[in-house]
C-alpha cells in the first residue's frame, strides 16, 4: 500500500509534456479588412437610419400630416436612397467611359486613369516649331484670299500681325520670307526657319505644304541661296 502510494506521489511530482488546449483559427489579413469594412457600414447604415427616423419625425411635429416613422420604414427609405444614389453614380461613371473610351483601366475594386508616356522632349518641340509655321500658313492664305491670291510683298507688310512671323522661342527672329509667289502656285518654298534650328528646318510651300527638310535639300529648292 505504502509503495503504491510513493509511486502515485512519483509520477505526480515527475514532469512531462502536457497536450491539452482548444484549436484556435484565425482570419486572414484580407479577410479580417474586409469584416472591418463591413461592419463599419452596417454601423453607419443604422446610425444615418436612426437619424433619419429622429428627422422625420421631428418634421412630423409640424406637418401632422406625415405618417409616423418606425425604424423598419427608416431603414428601408435609406437602403432606397442608397440604391438610387448607386444608380446615379454608375450612370456617370458609364457616361465618362463612353465619352472617353480606354481611358480608364480596372485596378483591383476601383477605376484609375490610364498611365499613357508622353512623347519626348525634342518631339514635343519640333511639334511646336510646326504649329508656329502653321499659324503663319493661315495668315497668309487669309491675306492671299483678299490680294487675288498674292501673298504679301515682305514680312514687314500690313495685313499680317507682326507675332505671325516670329519662330518658337524667345530670341525674336522672324520666319525667313520668299516674296513675289502666289497662292496655290507649283510648289516652291514660301517661308522657313532661320538657322538657329539647325541643319534641319520646317519649311512651308507655296501649296500649302509644310515639310521638315535638310538644309541641302532646301538650298537646292530655293535655287541655290539660303540664308
Amino acid at each position: 500500500m505504502l509503495f503504491r502510494r510513493t509511486a502515485a506521489a512519483l509520477v505526480c511530482l515527475s514532469p512531462a509534456a502536457a497536450l491539452a488546449g482548444m484549436p484556435s483559427y484565425y482570419l486572414t489579413d484580407i479577410a479580417s479588412l474586409r469584416i472591418q469594412a463591413i461592419s463599419f457600414f452596417v454601423v453607419v447604415f443604422l446610425g444615418v437610419t436612426l437619424v433619419v427616423k429622429a428627422l422625420w419625425n421631428r418634421l412630423r411635429k409640424d406637418v401632422p400630416t406625415l405618417p409616423r416613422l418606425s425604424f423598419p420604414s427608416a431603414l428601408a427609405l435609406v437602403f432606397l436612397w442608397g440604391l438610387g444614389f448607386q444608380l446615379v453614380l454608375s450612370m456617370i461613371a458609364g457616361g465618362r467611359e463612353l465619352m472617353t473610351p480606354g481611358a480608364w483601366e480596372k485596378q483591383g475594386a476601383t477605376y484609375k486613369l490610364r498611365q499613357t508616356e508622353l512623347p519626348p522632349e525634342k518631339d514635343l518641340l519640333l511639334e511646336a516649331r510646326r504649329q508656329r509655321l502653321e499659324e503663319l500658313r493661315v495668315a497668309l492664305w487669309a491675306y492671299a484670299s483678299q490680294h487675288d491670291r498674292a501673298f504679301p510683298p515682305s514680312d514687314f507688310a500690313p495685313g499680317i500681325p507682326e507675332e505671325r512671323w516670329r519662330v518658337l522661342g524667345s530670341s525674336g527672329m522672324h520666319f525667313i520670307y520668299v516674296s513675289g509667289r502666289k497662292a496655290d502656285e507649283p510648289q516652291a518654298p514660301l517661308a522657313y526657319e532661320p538657322g538657329i534650328f539647325g541643319s534641319e528646318r520646317w519649311v512651308l510651300f507655296t501649296d500649302g505644304d509644310i515639310r521638315k527638310m535638310p538644309l541641302e535639300s532646301l538650298h537646292a529648292a530655293l535655287g541655290g541661296s539660303t540664308p
